[in-house]
């Protein structure tokens, strides 16, 4: 059992002692059972009263006859100021600081600006490379098995990962090791060694893993939609093959590095058990003399632009896999809100919304039938709809869905299906901010992005203005279904005539004109023959 493990186990000990001591559990008791004449108001959640309503003996006690009669105050939650949790290093680093004492433990993020975004367009997945690369390859002072040695006695867990737009660095460490822990951090950043075989095995690993990227036409559905949505020479649609994981260098790693990690392109951020001035000072010793330069940009904007239609993979599987959408909004645009709403409604709330209800719980056509609207911080991101079911029900399906997009389009939503949009959308609200990492990252995300200040005091305010008449008209703007591209994966001779009861065939959509998309070789992303690819 390592040393953390066993701190988190005495620390809970400690907890469960205090909470449950004779004394006090037998407080407890009598306090809920109401003896010795008291009448307890028993705390749920976070600070609701249940208050009595009622006569008879219930509500001499204080406590309701039925589960139904509580009452209970409305929650009061109020956003943090992120300005209270900011900091600035001396060099200009920004920093969010969060201490609680609950355990012995700190956690550290370093969050970098650029993640796949930053990638060249001959060498995709560079930045996840170096990031992976990073923790893995050893240090200039410490070869790679002995820095994770030294982690592992020190029961500190370091990671480095990066999405399209971030590199976030993450440290877990006890508050007794920190200073070292932070000491091995800044070794690793500033002084990489990028292992060769280290970096061999890696590569290794990630050709094994595009041999498998057919497998699941999940994958080939997801590959080819970021095609047909942002355009073959957008970083966002760019894929790895065997020649491009072959052409990663320690050179090239060294290149992605210098753009990535300094402290012009970085925002840290850290909770747990400390004294904000000692982090403080141990902040500014580490970064000493480490060189600032410039910002990475901001992400390419995709030039392309989406073809409506018809368009299908060959796959043999017994399930067509489909999705249909269009390019949708920025993060930012005044509509946001009321199509998040909408949303919802449509296909993002579950079975409350209107999509799985036909498509499964009606139909029982699939599993699952949803919507997701995906907006992106620097350029408008894409709606779509997407379900898989049995081929010969894959036109039926899509015409159920696209049938739902018409109707937000068509007539107003009705009050009940905006009143839970707008309830799930308040009541779920504090989530964001329910623990201090959690909260950091809300605030780390929104500096980084250029979120509007008051963008979470007025939000609620901002969900519970919006109307019936403001979902009819975003859908009208921003979901057309004749500006929608379909996107199939599948067997289409199984698919293409329809079910049997004759409600729907694929001849329906664009008047049944399929655009051909080839299968992909796993390894080259190089078209397969037609024959290949039905196999």
């Amino acid at each position: 059992m390592s040393l953390r493990n066993i701190a988190i186990i005495l620390a809970l000990g400690v907890v469960g002692v205090l909470l449950f001591s004779p004394r006090q559990a037998a407080d407890r008791n009598a306090a809920v059972q109401g003896v010795a004449g008291r009448q307890p108001a028993v705390e749920l959640g976070a600070g609701l009263i249940p208050t009595a309503v009622g006569g008879g003996k219930a509500a001499a006690s204080g406590l309701a006859a039925r589960p139904e009669q509580i009452a209970f105050k409305p929650l009061e939650f109020s956003p943090p100021d992120a300005e209270t949790f900011r900091r600035v290093l001396a060099d200009g680093t920004v920093v969010y600081l969060a201490p609680s004492h609950e355990f012995p433990l700190v956690n550290l993020t370093m969050t970098f600006k650029g993640g796949s975004s930053l990638d060249p367009a001959d060498v995709p997945g560079l930045a996840s490379m170096t990031a992976r690369m990073l923790r893995e390859g050893g240090t200039r002072k410490m070869p790679p098995a002995e820095f994770d040695e030294t982690l592992d006695f020190l029961a500190t867990e370091l990671g480095v990962a990066a999405n399209d737009t971030f590199t976030s660095l993450t440290m877990n460490c006890l508050t007794a090791n920190f200073d070292e822990s932070l000491s091995l951090l800044m070794d690793m950043l500033r002084a990489p060694a990028f292992d060769w075989g280290r970096l061999g095995t890696a590569k290794a690993r990630i050709i094994e893993a595009l041999k498998q990227r057919n497998d699941d036409a999940s994958s080939i559905l997801a590959r080819e939609w970021k095609r047909l949505i942002y355009g073959t020479d957008h970083f966002e649609s760019r894929e790895p093959s065997d020649k491009t994981v072959a052409a990663i260098s320690p050179e090239r790693l060294t290149e992605m590095h210098a753009k990535l990690f300094h402290p012009g392109n970085v925002i840290v951020s850290v909770t747990g058990d400390f004294d904000e001035k000692q982090m403080l000072a141990s902040l500014e010793k580490a970064f000493s003399g480490w060189e600032r330069r410039e910002q990475a940009p901001d992400p390419v904007a995709p030039t392309a632009t989406v073809e409506p239609g018809l368009y299908h993979v060959p796959k043999k599987i017994p399930q067509g896999k489909v999705v249909m959408g269009m390019r949708s909004i920025s993060r930012d645009d005044p509509d946001a809100i009321p199509l998040l709403l909408l949303n919802d409604i449509l296909g993002a709330g579950g079975f409350t919304s209107r999509i799985m209800q036909q498509v499964r719980s009606n139909e029982g056509l699939a599993y699952t039938a949803r919507s997701t609207l995906q907006p992106k911080v620097d350029y408008p991101g894409d709606f779509r709809a997407g379900f898989e079911s049995k081929n010969p029900t894959v036109a039926l399906a899509t015409k159920i869905v696209l049938d739902q997009i018409r109707g937000v389009r068509d007539e107003l939503v009705t009050e009940e299906e905006l009143e839970t949009a707008k309830q799930s959308a308040i009541e779920t609200f504090p989530r964001q901010f329910e623990s201090k990492p959690q909260m950091l990252r809300v605030f780390v995300n929104d500096e980084w992005t250029k979120r509007p200040k008051d963008f979470w005091k007025t939000f609620r305010d901002r969900v519970r203005a919006v109307t019936r008449e403001d979902l009819q008209r975003v859908a009208r703007k921003h979901l057309d279904p004749e500006k929608m591209a379909i996107l199939v994966v599948g067997d289409w001779a199984e698919i293409s005539k329809g079910d049997l009861e004759k409600r729907a065939t694929m001849n329906e959509f664009f008047g049944g004109d399929v655009k051909r998309l080839p299968l992909r070789d796993p390894l080259t992303l190089e078209p397969l023959a037609e024959k290949s690819a039905d196999e």
